[in-house]
């Protein structure tokens, strides 16, 4: 099959970003660009057809383990036990620390497999509430929420997450470990950032009044935290066992299609919520099925590029500009989040079309993984994705100011990039 030239490639990514921007569907956006930009560089229309599914397919692993995370992600929000944890983080803190109440709050959630846009959703009742009191602005409380999203998106069993470690061939917990400084990293700049403007830009009104939601039966924190606490555990034996040289937990090697229901199912018996379990899989599958429709499509883009020699265009031009290699990682995580206005999306385009460049640098799996997924995070929240819009609502704020939170969550992603980067990049 002959190899498409980087700028049909570039057009078809190109079309795909300007139909997002216009509002048409994402899935149909990337398989339209994926079809235009194989038709622009010379294939037949059955060559285009192979190229697309070649692409999807190679998605396949990182869908079925999306679906599996859905029943971990439906217990914890459907039976309440994401808003425990939350609301006793918060509870915990004195009012000096609040915004690290809500920074850890957010870090917490999505590090258990929550969303981050669920994530924000979540915790930003309390954070009027609590801002209202400490008189903090909405643009501060915007940064601290997002910010530690953003450091547990990267720790967690997440559809990010796990692209970056199908996209390199590495296990999932391998990747957590990895992201764990950098993310911690993550979660202290954006605690020091909320604190710089916490008196810049709009403040919650005094007299706004907060519904206070009555949730039945929910769960105890100690029966909360057992679903999280039991895929952790699962995801660890295999790192364990090598690090301890216990060729018994070594060689078990679960992968996270069996831990993630696992941990759903077990947590839902602490929780004495077995009746549900059904309805919490089926609810936490309707979570997973615009996540998984979107990594079809960016699976068909993926194939696009990866028939393209764009990745060898973009190193060349890495390469003649001065720089190490090593960096090619990160830039290809922060354009294609960027491009795409997603994180999954983003980690899917860069590992798929990018991850034989980078592993040719000498760079390893780990390595080369926590780099892209880390970079995914630092322009991922621009407008034309729905994190952008689903957060702004989340605490009422108007457009403009939003776009004003956008430099202070990139600097957050620029920081745990920073990080993997100097970790894993061998620039020492």
């Amino acid at each position: 099959m002959a190899v498409i030239a980087w700028w049909a490639a570039l057009i078809g990514l190109a079309l795909a970003i300007i139909l997002i921007l216009f509002k048409v569907n994402p899935v149909y956006s990337l398989m339209m660009g994926s079809i235009i930009g194989c038709l622009l560089g010379g294939m037949s229309l059955a060559q285009t057809t192979n190229t697309i599914v070649t692409g999807s397919s190679g998605v396949m692993g990182t869908i079925i383990r999306v679906i599996a995370a859905g029943v971990l992600a439906g217990v914890m929000m459907e039976s309440g036990a994401a808003n425990v944890i939350a609301t006793n983080i918060v509870s915990h803190f004195s009012d000096r620390l609040t915004i690290l109440a809500l920074a850890l709050s957010t870090m917490v959630l999505t590090g258990v497999g929550i969303f981050i846009p669920v994530a924000v959703l979540i915790v930003a009742p309390i954070a009027l509430e609590v801002g209202q009191k400490m008189h903090y602005s909405k643009l501060s409380l915007l940064v601290a929420l997002s910010g530690g999203g953003k450091a547990g998106n990267i720790i967690s069993p997440n559809p990010n997450t796990i692209a970056a470690a199908k996209g390199f061939n590495v296990e999932l917990s391998q990747v957590m470990i990895a992201d764990f400084v950098p993310a911690v990293v993550g979660l202290i700049v954006a605690v020091l950032l909320a604190m710089l403007v916490k008196n810049r830009g709009t403040f919650i009104p005094a007299d706004q009044k907060f519904a206070k939601k009555e949730v039945e039966d929910l769960p105890s924190l100690g029966s909360a935290i057992t679903t999280p606490l039991v895929a952790v555990v699962l995801l660890l034996i295999t790192p364990i066992g090598d690090v301890l040289g216990i060729k018994a937990l070594s060689s078990l090697n679960i992968d996270a299609m069996y831990i993630l229901p696992i941990a759903g199912l077990i947590g839902t018996l602490a929780m004495k919520q077995q009746r549900k379990f059904l309805t919490y899989m089926k609810n936490g599958l309707a979570r997973m099925t615009d996540v998984v429709m979107i990594l079809i499509g960016a699976g068909a883009i993926a194939g696009l590029i990866s028939a393209s020699n764009l990745p060898q265009e973009i190193v060349m031009l890495v390469k003649s500009s001065g720089i190490s290699g090593t960096f090619l990682a990160p830039i290809a995580g922060i354009l294609m989040a960027g491009a795409t206005g997603s994180t999954s999306t983003g980690v899917i385009l860069a590992s798929n079309s990018f991850s034989k460049s980078i592993m040719s640098l000498g760079i390893s799996g780990t390595g080369a993984a926590a780099m892209v997924h880390t970079g995914a995070t630092v322009i991922d929240q621009l407008p034309h994705g729905n994190y952008f819009h689903v957060t702004a609502q989340s605490v009422n704020m108007q457009f403009k100011e939003r776009m004003s939170v956008v430099v202070w969550e990139m600097l957050v992603g620029l920081s745990m990039t920073i990080v993997a980067t100097l970790m894993y990049g061998g620039l020492f």
